[in-house]
């Protein structure tokens, strides 16, 4: 014979539960606001341009599926015509040219150029004179703040085939060289010109990065007998390797952007055929000639496959114990 079993009344306390936590919420979002109201009114001005040049122009990636007439339908009087303009695309010469140039100068310039900013911030770090470090900073820093029109300028004046360092061929008995107008070396040439002016300015994450890291770290390596490059290798890249990963992903996410306006400098002086890319072909084919939907569909492409390979490349970045651009809470 078994004991009949009480059931006791549900608490009236687990009863209120959800209504208290209710209320709980709603005062901490309105602590939160009295708390915080002056950092959101000096983020105000920021958001109002981000929605009205980023998140706003999206929604007119429409057009890239309608035979689009800018003066006479409009986006809401144009017509539908589905995936038309990527059908187009991928049929076109001029396009999968942009796109192998494109890819090839990325791949090039991850291998190239990407590690410079790097070494550059540990030839830095590793300076003792503070003087010396200072002075370097100042001088690798100034290109990043010239125009691309003063950049290839400048290497006009010194690869061009007038340039000096021709002229110091010639009076040499030399033939003179003219680096500016070879397509064979555009690769090259587009590489060492985005290193001379961007590095200098690259090695400001990385140099932040260096001084995150303990000191006593390498005062204990030191102590253990371990070298200098023992110590860069099992302590300073390991101290930024979060970092390098997470432009690294960023830098892959950017791949189908190479720039517009150095590319678009120099097309007259080395053909299309080496210095067309994706942006110059958007130009070219969609807004210079009136084909916008066109133009939209290329920059939409773009935009989707920078897009994926952030998201594979933070995935793989997850796989190897590293944070990424971002990570599930």
């Amino acid at each position: 014979m078994t004991a009949p079993t009480i059931q006791s009344p549900a608490s009236p306390k687990a009863a209120g539960d959800a209504p208290k936590r209710a209320v709980k919420a709603k005062a901490h979002w309105r602590t939160r606001l009295r708390r915080d109201w002056p950092l959101l009114l000096m983020a105000a001005p920021m958001m109002l341009l981000v929605w009205g040049f980023w998140w706003i122009p999206v929604l007119g990636n429409v057009v890239a599926f309608q035979d689009y007439k800018p003066y006479t339908g409009g986006i809401f009087g144009s017509r539908l015509v589905g995936f038309t303009h990527f059908q187009m695309l991928f049929s076109d010469p001029e396009f999968m040219r942009a796109l192998v140039n494109t890819l090839a100068i990325t791949a090039f310039q991850l291998v190239f150029y990407f590690p410079v900013p790097i070494m550059l911030a540990l030839l830095m770090h590793s300076l003792a004179s503070a003087r010396l470090r200072s002075m370097l900073q100042s001088v690798v820093y100034l290109p990043y703040f010239f125009s691309w029109v003063l950049v290839i300028a400048i290497f006009q004046q010194m690869l061009g085939g007038a340039g000096l360092l021709s002229q110091v061929l010639r009076a040499n008995g030399f033939e003179g060289v003219d680096w500016m107008t070879d397509p064979d070396t555009f690769i090259l040439l587009v590489t060492s010109q985005a290193i001379w002016k961007e590095a200098g300015f690259g090695a400001i994450i990385f140099l932040a990065a260096l001084a995150a890291i303990d000191p006593n770290q390498y005062e204990a390596a030191a102590v253990d007998g371990a070298g200098r490059w023992r110590r860069l290798w099992h302590i300073t890249l390991p101290g930024i390797r979060p970092v390098i990963v997470l432009l690294l992903i960023l830098r892959l996410g950017d791949a189908l952007n190479v720039g517009f306006e150095q590319f678009f400098l120099q097309r007259s002086a080395v053909g299309s055929q080496a210095s067309e890319v994706f942006d110059t072909f958007v130009y070219y084919s969609g807004i210079r000639t009136g084909d916008f939907d066109y133009g939209a569909a290329a920059g939409l492409f773009k935009g989707v496959v920078g897009l994926v390979l952030i998201l594979a490349a933070n995935k793989a970045a997850h796989m190897l114990g590293e944070r990424g651009v971002y990570s599930k809470s």
